[in-house]
């Protein structure tokens, strides 16, 4: 069964990154935007927008890149997005000048 990671942009202009295991990514984004369930963190941000999504073999690694995503800046999370992948390395610097996630 696939496995992708989604993300979301929320009325608020704000994202929110889940996974997903099923066929059609549309049905969960319709749940989010239906506010299907009442205590999500996107039920009171809606209406939803699907901006990004990504297919997995398996969803561990699916989590795993949902962990990753959450932990980056909204400025990487907009590079990811966009499909600006050479820009990721340059913004996963923290100000030491190391490299994060």
């Amino acid at each position: 069964m696939p496995c992708t990671l989604y993300i979301l942009r929320c009325a608020d202009g704000s994202y929110y990154t889940g996974t997903y295991r099923g066929h059609d990514i549309a049905t969960r984004v319709s749940e989010h935007d239906s506010g299907y369930y009442p205590n999500a963190w996107t039920a009171t941000r809606r209406p939803v927008t699907l901006v990004f999504s990504e297919d997995f073999e398996t969803i561990m690694d699916a989590i795993a890149a949902e962990r990753r995503v959450k932990g980056w800046s909204r400025a990487k999370k907009e590079a990811m997005i966009e499909g600006r992948w050479t820009d990721l390395p340059w913004l996963a610097r923290r100000r030491t000048g190391r490299l994060s996630e």
